[in-house]
């Protein structure tokens, strides 16, 4: 469950993360990327957030709004659901003593995908460049 993510640490990149999920994600998001930015742009210039989420997990995840599904595009493996750091704070995912140090470390939304990865037990932000055009 969702509730069982409370205070999640906010540092990018985690070594758990790098070692067991960066390249993993890294494919899957590579089939989904271009349209993973277009509704990071739309969420931005539509006044929603300056800070998009988009949580990918494997199962289903009550966070979000479903973007892009398995297999729906690319033969992506992961499910991407569209969020916003706001969702985060109100469900405690970001922990009011920590909104700071997320804002400060979200990377240029222009440059990077900010994901929150969900599988099993572990749970992470993870900052990962969009491709070059």
């Amino acid at each position: 469950m969702i509730e069982d993510y409370q205070a999640i640490s906010n540092a990018p990149n985690s070594p758990d993360l790098n070692g067991k999920y960066l390249g993993i994600i890294s494919t899957d998001f590579a089939l989904v990327a271009e349209f993973v930015k277009e509704a990071s742009y739309q969420i931005r210039t539509r006044g929603f957030s300056k800070y998009p989420i988009f949580a990918v997990s494997r199962t289903v995840v009550p966070v979000g709004s479903k973007l892009i599904g398995i297999n729906e595009m690319n033969g992506n493996t992961w499910n991407y659901n569209a969020t916003v750091a706001e969702e985060f704070i109100q469900r405690g995912i970001i922990s009011s003593e920590s909104i700071e140090v997320f804002e400060t470390s979200y990377k240029d939304p222009d440059e990077f995908c900010c994901l929150f990865v969900f599988d099993n037990d572990f749970a992470s932000f993870v900052y990962i460049p969009y491709p070059e055009d």
